[in-house]
């Protein structure tokens, strides 16, 4: 493959990638396996997100549960409402509450709002966040003990809160979606193809967006922040944008997650989930495109295989498969074609000498 056309390698992987999720899976896979499969797709949304603050940008950011949390509670919120019918309120107000609806939770039974506030909170969140954390130069294992930390404190709260977010067991009982009915196999695939489009467009933006000046900025920041200072430009600044991206990632992944699942509750964007978020994107390799959404997706299947196989050891063998590719595949899963494609082209370069 010649220099120039080596760096749209990856939007062919994209393509194979679409064709894999929105044409092969839909006509091979059952119902229940397509609808775990767009369960893994919100994962890989959310790497794709960590893969260009942690990739791209060397922030580890240990807490984008916070993040899809955000996301997931705000749609399950407007499905809740839904499920309840107008001017109603949700069953476990009845049973924890005093019976009637918190005035910030009116506002979610629009669509509208709804969409709204899944891109605009957890962007704001994020902003506020990186704002206080990267002007300070607040960096490396403080800043992933800080995210983490965020990520359990929301977890506790919604624990804690059950009047408002249902406690323990979340928001579940959900019949529809924007009107759409929950349980009809035809709507769980059009739920299914959304959140696959959603996660091809997100690759694609970030294509676009490592390809920009703002891409090779943010490298330069990971690799050598007080060069890019000395230079004039503002490294937090860099860091904010990319972690608001990388935040409404996450959310947008958490929103879709809900139809898809039927339900949202507190173990969903506990610290372990974060954990299992970061693991996928090591697997699949943080500093390619395409890595930390083969890693997720790799994570998700491994994690349903390995538990319907093996009931009580499936997390050792998950923890023994991480143990192994950071051992012999560093940099990912991801890393592995153009190695071997380059040990091909090696080969025949010999052969033809």
């Amino acid at each position: 493959m010649s220099a120039r056309l080596r760096p749209f390698l990856p939007l062919l992987g994209i393509a194979v990638l679409a064709v894999f999720l929105l044409v092969l899976a839909p006509a091979l896979l059952s119902d229940f396996r397509l609808n775990n499969l767009g369960k893994y797709c919100c994962y890989a949304l959310a790497a794709v997100g960590i893969g260009i603050a942690w990739g791209r940008g060397g922030m580890l950011v240990l807490g984008q549960g916070l993040f899809f949390g955000i996301g997931a509670y705000a749609m399950g919120m407007h499905l809740k409402l839904e499920a309840a019918g107008p001017d109603a309120v949700p069953d476990f107000m009845m049973n924890f509450g005093s019976g009637t609806l918190p005035a910030w939770w009116e506002p979610f039974r629009s669509g509208a709002f709804t969409v709204a506030a899944i891109v605009v909170l957890p962007a704001l969140v994020a902003a506020l966040l990186g704002l206080a954390v990267f002007k300070r130069r607040i960096k490396g294992a403080y800043f992933a003990i800080l995210s983490q930390a965020l990520t359990v404190a929301f977890a506790a709260l919604l624990v804690s809160q059950i009047k408002y977010t249902g406690g323990q067991t979340g928001l579940n009982s959900l019949y529809s979606f924007f009107g759409y009915n929950l349980y009809d196999p035809i709507n769980k695939r059009l739920i299914y193809t959304i959140t696959a489009v959603l996660l091809i467009a997100m690759l694609l933006v970030t294509f676009q967006l490592y390809r920009s000046r703002f891409g090779e900025l943010l490298l330069a920041t990971r690799d050598a922040e007080e060069r890019v200072r000395f230079l004039g430009h503002d490294p937090a600044n860099i860091k904010v944008v990319a972690f608001v991206v990388a935040a409404v990632m996450a959310s947008i992944g958490g929103a879709m997650f809900v139809p898809l699942a039927g339900l949202i509750n507190p173990r969903e964007v506990s610290a372990l989930a974060s954990i299992m978020l970061i693991a996928g994107v090591a697997l699949g390799g943080r500093a390619s495109l395409l890595g930390p959404a083969i890693g997720a997706l790799a994570v998700g299947f491994g994690r349903t295989y390995m538990s319907e196989s093996f009931p009580e050891q499936w997390t050792y063998f998950l923890g023994a498969l991480f143990i192994v590719v950071i051992l012999f595949v560093p940099a990912g899963l991801a890393s592995l074609f153009p190695r071997w494609w380059a040990a091909l082209s090696n080969r025949r370069k010999e052969v033809a000498a």
